[in-house]
């Protein structure tokens, strides 16, 4: 199946490294002009390497109204992937009212207020578009130590539901993607010692950790017109840790 965004425009946040950085370069070779958002000035350039057509935009979503600033700045987009995310995995005693902040600030609020930018857009416009949330198997279970990044994941899935409901009308679909454990850099680092990751394997029925373009293939059908009839699901990448 031949994926094609030609004449598209796309934003990807979180996309200096991950899945952000993987789904980027293959929204390019789909066609698609992307505009990627990182934080870091440094790792933008290096993706530029890489995938040398992006218009590159570092920022702090966190920031609500300098983001909106920015993102005056870039032009009509078509396509969404709030991918930007943070965890900060503690016991529920531990939790601080900092690390709380960080984390809605990062996983749901700038999520909002870019997704809700882009629908005004879209709306003035009266253009269709396609929104792709990335979300958690932390929204459908509960998790040792991961006590509020599972409430802002929860609070993902819950907006892509709402949002999907408010923007079908004007042909703007919402959708969200709940990987397991990914084979990033940092998933590797972190799932590394047999010791942590047995026991989450033994609930995965594929009895294994997901792959990067797992999602971003995922990702990539939902964005287009492939799914033009699927809005406001939340679709599980985690073999079977779910539905059992």
């Amino acid at each position: 199946m031949e994926i094609s965004f030609k004449g598209k425009r796309a934003l990807v946040t979180g996309a200096s490294k991950g899945i952000g950085r993987d789904l980027v370069i293959q929204l390019v070779q789909c066609g698609a002009d992307v505009v990627a958002i990182a934080r870091s000035s440094e790792l933008l350039e290096k993706l530029k390497k890489d995938a040398p057509s992006i218009v590159t935009l570092p920022l702090d979503i966190t920031n609500w109204k300098e983001t909106k600033e920015a993102l005056e700045q870039i032009g009509p987009i078509d396509l969404l992937v709030n991918n930007a995310g943070l965890a900060i995995l503690e016991p529920l005693t531990d939790v601080s009212e900092e690390h709380v902040d960080q984390l809605f600030d990062i996983n749901v609020k700038s999520l909002i207020n870019i997704s809700q930018w882009l629908a005004e857009q879209l709306i003035s416009r009266k253009s269709p578009g396609s929104i792709v949330n990335i979300s958690s198997q932390a929204s459908m279970a509960g998790l040792k130590n991961h006590t509020v990044y599972c409430a802002t994941k929860g609070a993902v899935d819950a907006f892509t539901r709402a949002a999907a409901l408010e923007l079908g009308p004007h042909g703007i679909r919402v959708n969200c993607v709940n990987p397991t454990v990914i084979m990033t850099d940092m998933g590797k680092l972190g799932w590394s010692d047999p010791k942590v990751a047995e026991p989450m394997l033994q609930k995965i029925p594929l009895n294994r950790f997901g792959e990067v373009h797992e999602v971003v293939d995922t990702v990539l059908f939902l964005l287009s017109d492939k799914a033009s009839m699927i809005t406001g699901t939340c679709l599980p990448i985690d073999g079977g840790y779910t539905a059992v």
